[in-house]
């Protein structure tokens, strides 16, 4: 009880308007796809009428393509506005922001898997919304954001910035993994068997799992979610995940700047799109987002670099939620890998390891470098070198000769320090 207040307490100060958000959406979740697509319809219309009185930007891009917002008749009429990526949110920062003095805003900083460090204001209705719409996925787990939970993040190993952030995990009822060695993993493995969830990075969720089962103390957890986000889940996460904790690791789907895109529903195992804040576009295979509350720092029709799934509108979910389905997100689009002759999308390991899993039941978690063209490390955790073969069948339907892989089997491929990246180049 006494963390629930302190978590109240502080939702109070930092997002008064959440609760009316939560609220809200617990509501619109039982709402039919007509309902739904008429709410975002309405508030789309509205945000771009506010971006485009009080973003210099909108208004140019509005003007030279002939869009007037108050005419919309259907989603589909914004089309001719033009797609931006991040290049486009750090070089035109200051006019994208709009002119209009909210109560409350707080900055934002995110550098991604670009490197490119980004920094924009929210309007408090903007963070409220979004951190509604990951607590509404929350309860589709009977779990509340005050329980007792374990938290996977980088972590920074001077001891000031150690003592600062126990205290806050102390105020969030969290605790996490400041070391990996058998000390901490033990008493790490003793403080869950009073908590609830586990969120974080996926990949430091499955590497705490592997040690928990090496060192035999898996026990018997009140676990009800979790929740791994900013990276891909391994389809061999799964085993040791649920061997250690009892449940498999489900996914949330989002950035900083796009907001919370999509949460995994507990009956379908797929993502059900947050169609209430955002709008989805799929061009090419790739991933368009439009924040409907984003009015301070406007992000619409944002490329985010990802190759996404959706299913098809017709698709019907056993939860009765009428929420359009994300299926999955494929990876990372944007970095190449560049062959003797030709050049390929990063994304082609994922088709590589992909066809593993699902035609040969070889699961491989990988991490894929690159220093010189036509050559590629490829550091693979699991010692199964029985699996050359296979795997070598499969690189050469997407490679052929043009590149030379060197392949290394039984390779530590996460720092435990920060996000597991698929594929490092020094090309690009």
């Amino acid at each position: 009880m006494i963390y629930n207040n302190i978590y109240k307490i502080g939702v109070r100060y930092r997002n008064p308007s959440l609760w009316q958000y939560y609220i809200f959406l617990k509501n619109s979740e039982t709402w039919n796809s007509g309902q739904l697509q008429q709410f975002q319809f309405d508030r789309c219309k509205d945000f771009l009428k506010f971006v485009y009185k009080y973003s210099d930007y909108y208004k140019l891009v509005f003007d030279a393509v002939g869009f007037v917002p108050s005419m919309m008749q259907s989603l589909d009429d914004m089309k001719v506005i033009p797609i931006i990526d991040k290049s486009v949110l750090l070089d035109k920062n200051k006019e994208i922001h709009t002119k209009y003095k909210f109560k409350k805003v707080r900055l934002s900083e995110t550098s991604g898997t670009s490197g490119q460090v980004l920094k924009f204001y929210r309007n408090e209705e903007w963070d409220s919304a979004n951190r509604a719409a990951m607590f509404r996925g929350y309860s589709w787990y009977d779990v509340y954001p005050w329980d007792r939970n374990g938290y996977f993040w980088g972590y920074n190993i001077d001891k000031k910035a150690q003592c600062r952030t126990k205290i806050l995990d102390v105020l969030q009822n969290r605790f996490r993994v400041f070391s990996y060695d058998e000390e901490h993993i033990r008493i790490f493995a003793n403080k869950l068997k009073k908590a609830k969830y586990l969120n974080g990075y996926s990949s430091m969720i499955y590497e705490t799992a592997k040690l928990i089962n090496q060192l035999g103390i898996s026990d018997i957890y009140n676990l009800k979610m979790i929740k791994g986000t900013s990276e891909k889940i391994y389809d061999n996460y799964d085993d040791e995940v649920k061997k250690a904790f009892g449940h498999k690791i489900i996914s949330e789907y989002g950035s900083a700047e796009s907001g919370l895109i999509a949460f995994e529903c507990p009956e379908c195992g797929n993502m059900h799109i947050n169609i209430e804040n955002v709008i989805v576009e799929e061009e090419n295979g790739e991933i368009v987002v439009t924040n409907l509350l984003s009015r301070s720092f406007p992000i619409i029709r944002y490329k985010l670099g990802d190759s996404i799934l959706l299913a098809d509108e017709n698709f019907n979910c056993p939860c009765g939620r009428n929420h359009p389905i994300l299926l999955d997100v494929q990876g990372r689009i944007g970095k190449s890998i560049y062959g003797k002759t030709k050049k390929y999308p990063s994304l082609t390991f994922y088709y590589v390891f992909k066809n593993l899993a699902l035609n040969k039941k070889i699961a491989l978690n990988y991490q894929a470098k690159q220093r010189e063209k036509g050559k590629i490390i490829l550091n693979i955790e699991q010692d199964s070198p029985e699996c050359i073969y296979d795997l070598q069948a499969e690189i050469d339907k997407y490679f052929g000769k043009d590149v030379d892989f060197e392949i290394n089997w039984g390779k530590t491929i996460h720092a435990h320090n920060g996000k597991l990246r698929d594929f490092i180049t020094e090309l690009e």
